[in-house]
């Protein structure tokens, strides 16, 4: 792991947070939305942020994510059990104030989704990589 800075990355990155700022005001009449899918793609923001950043394979990126979104879940546990309130309302939407398995379930989907997408992006880089490699052993062979 080596730290870098990764245009693409961040341009999903902000894209990805544009989207998040959508569910959070417009889906609030939508429980499932801004609750599941929003926690959901919140695991995907933190690899986004992650990689934007920081130079490593998708796979490790990914678990600091899932495990990004569990270290949020067991400190509202642990508020909750030890009293303890978040009184700034942005702080309170960003973070949420009340423990839940479904939240739990919500960051592995994403981790899973995260997996399935940088994953499928890689093994296209990959590939394409290959292609060019060849090519340019056969452009080479023709001279």
């Amino acid at each position: 792991m080596t730290l870098n800075f990764n245009g693409r990355a961040f341009a999903a990155l902000l894209a990805v947070t544009a989207v998040l700022a959508l569910i959070a005001t417009v889906g609030a009449p939508y429980p499932f939305l801004r609750g599941f899918v929003g926690d959901a793609v919140a695991v995907g923001w933190a690899y986004l942020l992650y990689r934007s950043f920081i130079r490593a394979g998708v796979l490790p990126l990914a678990v600091a994510a899932l495990l990004s979104g569990y270290a949020v879940e067991l400190g509202q546990y642990l508020a909750r059990q030890s009293g303890w309130t978040i009184e700034q309302p942005i702080l309170r939407v960003v973070f949420g104030s009340v423990p839940d398995w479904w939240d739990v379930l919500a960051y592995t989907v994403g981790f899973a989704v995260v997996l399935l997408l940088a994953g499928g992006n890689a093994r296209r880089q990959r590939s394409a990589a290959q292609r060019d490699a060849r090519l340019q052993v056969s452009l080479r062979a023709r001279r």
